[in-house]
Protein backbone atom coordinates (compact mmCIF):
# COMPACT_ATOMS: atom_id res chain seq x y z
CA UNK A 1 0.00 0.00 0.00
CA UNK A 2 3.06 2.25 -0.13
CA UNK A 3 4.54 4.92 2.70
CA UNK A 4 5.14 8.77 1.72
CA UNK A 5 6.33 11.62 3.57
CA UNK A 6 6.37 15.20 2.44
CA UNK A 7 8.55 18.32 4.52
CA UNK A 8 8.07 21.72 4.15
CA UNK A 9 10.23 24.36 6.49
CA UNK A 10 13.62 24.51 7.64
CA UNK A 11 15.83 23.76 4.56
CA UNK A 12 17.03 20.02 5.78
CA UNK A 13 19.61 17.17 4.49
CA UNK A 14 17.65 15.11 2.71
CA UNK A 15 19.70 12.48 4.01
CA UNK A 16 18.43 13.18 7.39
CA UNK A 17 15.23 13.30 6.75
CA UNK A 18 15.11 10.27 4.57
CA UNK A 19 17.62 7.71 6.86
CA UNK A 20 18.16 9.12 10.59
CA UNK A 21 14.39 8.84 12.25
CA UNK A 22 14.49 5.40 13.91
CA UNK A 23 11.04 4.28 11.43
CA UNK A 24 12.40 6.28 8.72
CA UNK A 25 10.77 5.90 5.27
CA UNK A 26 13.77 3.90 4.29
CA UNK A 27 12.95 1.31 7.24
CA UNK A 28 9.59 1.82 6.12
CA UNK A 29 10.41 0.58 2.65
CA UNK A 30 11.35 -3.10 4.19
CA UNK A 31 9.74 -2.75 7.79
CA UNK A 32 6.61 -0.80 7.72
CA UNK A 33 4.86 -0.63 10.51
CA UNK A 34 1.40 0.49 10.48
CA UNK A 35 0.25 -1.40 7.96
CA UNK A 36 -0.71 -5.03 7.17
CA UNK A 37 2.10 -5.78 4.36
CA UNK A 38 5.19 -4.21 5.57
CA UNK A 39 7.08 -4.47 2.57
CA UNK A 40 7.24 -1.78 -0.02
CA UNK A 41 10.59 -2.75 -2.24
CA UNK A 42 8.89 -2.04 -5.76
CA UNK A 43 10.48 1.04 -6.32
CA UNK A 44 10.55 4.79 -5.53
CA UNK A 45 10.87 8.29 -5.80
CA UNK A 46 11.92 11.69 -4.20
CA UNK A 47 10.68 15.33 -5.09
CA UNK A 48 12.96 18.33 -3.87
CA UNK A 49 12.79 22.06 -4.99
CA UNK A 50 15.20 25.14 -4.75
CA UNK A 51 13.45 28.20 -5.91
CA UNK A 52 16.34 30.34 -6.27
CA UNK A 53 16.89 27.52 -9.77
CA UNK A 54 13.85 26.57 -10.92
CA UNK A 55 10.24 26.79 -9.77
CA UNK A 56 9.64 22.91 -10.89
CA UNK A 57 11.44 20.47 -8.43
CA UNK A 58 13.63 17.83 -9.25
CA UNK A 59 12.80 14.40 -8.74
CA UNK A 60 14.33 10.71 -9.06
CA UNK A 61 12.62 7.63 -9.11
CA UNK A 62 14.13 4.42 -9.33
CA UNK A 63 12.41 0.71 -9.71
CA UNK A 64 15.34 -1.10 -7.21
CA UNK A 65 13.96 -0.55 -3.23
CA UNK A 66 14.98 2.56 -1.41
CA UNK A 67 16.81 0.33 1.37
CA UNK A 68 19.50 -0.88 -1.52
CA UNK A 69 19.94 2.06 -3.77
CA UNK A 70 23.87 2.93 -3.98
CA UNK A 71 22.68 6.23 -5.68
CA UNK A 72 20.06 7.70 -3.34
CA UNK A 73 22.49 6.65 -0.31
CA UNK A 74 24.96 8.89 -1.93
CA UNK A 75 22.58 11.50 -3.21
CA UNK A 76 20.68 12.61 -0.50
CA UNK A 77 22.65 13.93 2.11
CA UNK A 78 24.36 16.22 -0.19
CA UNK A 79 20.80 17.62 -1.32
CA UNK A 80 18.99 20.48 1.54
CA UNK A 81 15.74 22.03 0.44
CA UNK A 82 13.29 23.44 2.07
CA UNK A 83 10.70 21.60 0.35
CA UNK A 84 11.05 17.59 0.22
CA UNK A 85 8.87 14.62 -0.50
CA UNK A 86 9.50 10.75 -0.91
CA UNK A 87 7.87 7.73 -1.62
CA UNK A 88 8.49 3.63 -0.93
CA UNK A 89 6.29 2.04 -3.64
CA UNK A 90 4.36 -1.92 -2.85
CA UNK A 91 2.96 -2.29 -6.59
CA UNK A 92 -0.94 -3.14 -6.32
CA UNK A 93 -1.90 -1.24 -10.37
CA UNK A 94 0.71 -1.34 -12.71
CA UNK A 95 3.84 -3.19 -13.41
CA UNK A 96 7.18 -2.14 -11.41
CA UNK A 97 8.47 0.29 -13.93
CA UNK A 98 9.86 3.95 -13.41
CA UNK A 99 6.86 5.37 -14.87
CA UNK A 100 4.62 3.90 -12.43
CA UNK A 101 6.99 5.27 -9.41
CA UNK A 102 5.40 8.68 -7.38
CA UNK A 103 5.79 11.54 -7.27
CA UNK A 104 4.06 12.28 -10.31
CA UNK A 105 5.37 15.39 -11.18
CA UNK A 106 3.12 18.20 -13.27
CA UNK A 107 5.18 21.35 -13.88
CA UNK A 108 6.01 22.78 -10.55
CA UNK A 109 3.50 20.27 -8.98
CA UNK A 110 4.16 17.10 -7.14
CA UNK A 111 1.75 14.48 -6.08
CA UNK A 112 1.81 10.87 -4.46
CA UNK A 113 -0.59 8.58 -3.03
CA UNK A 114 -0.77 5.77 -0.27
CA UNK A 115 -3.99 3.43 -0.72
CA UNK A 116 -5.90 2.12 -4.35
CA UNK A 117 -9.17 1.61 -6.36
CA UNK A 118 -10.16 -1.71 -5.90
CA UNK A 119 -11.57 -2.67 -9.59
CA UNK A 120 -9.96 0.08 -11.59
CA UNK A 121 -9.54 -1.53 -14.64
CA UNK A 122 -13.43 -1.56 -14.80
CA UNK A 123 -13.66 2.41 -14.99
CA UNK A 124 -10.05 3.55 -16.31
CA UNK A 125 -11.85 3.72 -19.91
CA UNK A 126 -14.50 6.21 -18.15
CA UNK A 127 -12.22 7.62 -16.52
CA UNK A 128 -10.47 8.51 -19.21
CA UNK A 129 -13.07 10.28 -21.35
CA UNK A 130 -12.95 12.53 -18.46
CA UNK A 131 -9.96 13.80 -18.84
CA UNK A 132 -8.97 17.16 -20.88
CA UNK A 133 -6.95 15.84 -23.64
CA UNK A 134 -3.49 17.23 -21.98
CA UNK A 135 -4.47 15.44 -19.18
CA UNK A 136 -4.77 12.06 -20.76
CA UNK A 137 -1.25 12.95 -22.17
CA UNK A 138 0.44 13.51 -19.28
CA UNK A 139 -0.53 10.26 -18.17
CA UNK A 140 2.78 8.23 -18.84
CA UNK A 141 1.83 5.34 -16.39
CA UNK A 142 -0.45 2.31 -15.29
CA UNK A 143 -1.46 2.95 -11.93
CA UNK A 144 -4.73 4.37 -10.60
CA UNK A 145 -3.06 6.75 -8.86
CA UNK A 146 -1.64 8.99 -11.49
CA UNK A 147 -5.16 8.85 -13.62
CA UNK A 148 -6.36 9.88 -10.18
CA UNK A 149 -4.50 12.78 -9.83
CA UNK A 150 -4.77 13.78 -13.82
CA UNK A 151 -8.23 14.21 -12.73
CA UNK A 152 -7.34 15.98 -9.73
CA UNK A 153 -5.29 18.32 -12.17
CA UNK A 154 -8.28 19.13 -14.26
CA UNK A 155 -10.13 20.50 -11.26
CA UNK A 156 -7.42 22.29 -10.32
CA UNK A 157 -6.82 24.26 -13.44
CA UNK A 158 -9.53 26.57 -12.33
CA UNK A 159 -7.89 27.59 -9.52
CA UNK A 160 -4.75 28.92 -11.82
CA UNK A 161 -0.93 28.96 -11.34
CA UNK A 162 -1.04 29.79 -7.42
CA UNK A 163 -3.97 27.83 -5.79
CA UNK A 164 -4.62 28.23 -1.98
CA UNK A 165 -4.90 25.25 -0.20
CA UNK A 166 -8.40 25.72 0.03
CA UNK A 167 -8.35 24.91 -3.83
CA UNK A 168 -6.25 22.07 -3.79
CA UNK A 169 -8.91 20.40 -0.95
CA UNK A 170 -12.15 21.55 -3.81
CA UNK A 171 -10.13 19.65 -5.97
CA UNK A 172 -9.89 17.03 -4.30
CA UNK A 173 -13.09 17.03 -3.46
CA UNK A 174 -14.58 17.03 -7.40
CA UNK A 175 -12.43 14.41 -7.96
CA UNK A 176 -13.59 12.41 -5.19
CA UNK A 177 -17.32 12.86 -6.69
CA UNK A 178 -16.62 11.60 -10.44
CA UNK A 179 -14.87 8.80 -8.73
CA UNK A 180 -17.73 7.76 -6.58
CA UNK A 181 -20.10 8.13 -9.99
CA UNK A 182 -17.74 5.94 -12.07
CA UNK A 183 -17.87 3.04 -9.15
CA UNK A 184 -21.65 3.52 -8.80
CA UNK A 185 -22.31 3.13 -12.58
CA UNK A 186 -20.06 -0.24 -12.76
CA UNK A 187 -21.25 -1.66 -10.07
CA UNK A 188 -17.79 -1.42 -7.39
CA UNK A 189 -18.50 -1.79 -3.87
CA UNK A 190 -15.43 -2.28 -2.47
CA UNK A 191 -13.99 1.02 -0.80
CA UNK A 192 -11.43 2.93 -2.06
CA UNK A 193 -8.40 4.41 -0.16
CA UNK A 194 -7.39 7.78 -1.21
CA UNK A 195 -4.74 8.87 1.00
CA UNK A 196 -3.15 11.60 -1.06
CA UNK A 197 -0.53 14.66 -1.03
CA UNK A 198 0.06 17.69 -3.10
CA UNK A 199 2.36 20.46 -3.27
CA UNK A 200 3.58 22.86 -5.40
CA UNK A 201 7.04 23.66 -3.34
CA UNK A 202 5.03 26.66 -1.49
CA UNK A 203 1.90 24.62 -0.11
CA UNK A 204 1.03 20.98 0.75
CA UNK A 205 -2.43 19.28 1.05
CA UNK A 206 -2.90 15.63 2.43
CA UNK A 207 -6.36 13.74 2.01
CA UNK A 208 -7.28 10.71 4.31
CA UNK A 209 -10.28 9.33 2.86
CA UNK A 210 -12.14 6.25 2.39
CA UNK A 211 -15.07 6.00 -0.02
CA UNK A 212 -17.29 4.20 2.61
CA UNK A 213 -16.34 5.35 5.57
CA UNK A 214 -14.83 2.09 6.72
CA UNK A 215 -11.43 2.36 8.42
CA UNK A 216 -8.76 4.69 6.37
CA UNK A 217 -4.98 4.34 6.26
CA UNK A 218 -2.57 6.05 8.86
CA UNK A 219 -1.89 9.77 8.40
CA UNK A 220 -0.24 12.12 10.42
CA UNK A 221 1.03 15.63 10.51
CA UNK A 222 3.83 17.18 12.36
CA UNK A 223 4.88 20.94 12.96
CA UNK A 224 7.29 22.88 15.35
CA UNK A 225 9.85 25.43 14.45
CA UNK A 226 12.23 23.08 13.21
CA UNK A 227 12.94 18.96 12.54
CA UNK A 228 16.49 18.00 13.61
CA UNK A 229 18.60 15.02 13.97
CA UNK A 230 21.65 14.69 16.29
CA UNK A 231 23.35 11.32 15.94
CA UNK A 232 20.47 10.16 14.50
CA UNK A 233 17.43 10.93 16.98
CA UNK A 234 15.48 13.01 15.47
CA UNK A 235 12.82 15.12 16.53
CA UNK A 236 10.66 18.14 16.19
CA UNK A 237 11.59 21.15 18.56
CA UNK A 238 8.66 23.47 19.36
CA UNK A 239 8.74 27.16 18.70
CA UNK A 240 5.89 30.18 18.16
CA UNK A 241 7.90 32.14 15.87
CA UNK A 242 6.33 32.01 12.30
CA UNK A 243 9.48 33.22 11.05
CA UNK A 244 10.76 29.68 11.23
CA UNK A 245 8.42 27.33 11.32
CA UNK A 246 8.35 23.18 9.84
CA UNK A 247 5.60 20.95 8.83
CA UNK A 248 5.44 17.51 7.77
CA UNK A 249 2.68 14.70 6.50
CA UNK A 250 3.48 11.16 6.57
CA UNK A 251 2.00 7.96 6.38
CA UNK A 252 3.34 6.54 9.15
CA UNK A 253 5.03 8.21 12.28
CA UNK A 254 8.54 8.33 12.00
CA UNK A 255 9.47 8.13 15.27
CA UNK A 256 7.72 6.74 18.62
CA UNK A 257 8.11 10.62 20.10
CA UNK A 258 4.52 11.12 21.28
CA UNK A 259 3.81 15.00 20.70
CA UNK A 260 5.85 14.65 16.69
CA UNK A 261 2.99 13.36 15.24
CA UNK A 262 -0.76 13.65 15.66
CA UNK A 263 -3.35 11.60 13.76
CA UNK A 264 -5.12 13.37 10.74
CA UNK A 265 -8.61 12.83 11.19
CA UNK A 266 -10.33 10.06 8.47
CA UNK A 267 -12.23 11.52 6.08
CA UNK A 268 -10.01 14.82 6.41
CA UNK A 269 -7.48 17.15 4.75
CA UNK A 270 -4.21 18.29 6.42
CA UNK A 271 -3.52 21.81 5.10
CA UNK A 272 -0.16 23.30 5.07
CA UNK A 273 -0.34 27.14 3.41
CA UNK A 274 2.73 29.37 2.50
CA UNK A 275 3.21 30.53 5.99
CA UNK A 276 3.68 27.05 7.16
CA UNK A 277 0.20 27.13 9.26
CA UNK A 278 -1.35 23.33 9.66
CA UNK A 279 -4.91 23.05 9.43
CA UNK A 280 -7.73 20.16 8.91
CA UNK A 281 -10.69 20.32 6.61
CA UNK A 282 -13.49 17.69 6.81
CA UNK A 283 -14.21 16.22 3.11
CA UNK A 284 -17.64 17.22 2.58
CA UNK A 285 -18.27 14.84 -0.06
Amino acid sequence: MCRFLAYLGAPISMGELLYDPSDSIIKQSYAAREIEEPLNGDGFGVGWYHHDRSPEPAVFVSVTPAWSNRNLRSLAPKVVSGCIVAHVRAASVGSVAEANCHPFEYKDRLMMQNGGVDGFDRIKRDLCNLLSDEMFLWIKGQTDSEHLFALFLDHLRKAGDKPTTDQVADAFENMIVDLKKLMAAHAITEPAYLNMVYTDGRIAVGLRYVTDGSAALTMYYSEGKKYICTDSVCHMIRGTEKKEHTAMIVSEKLTDIADDFIEVTAQHFVLVDADLNVALRAVKV
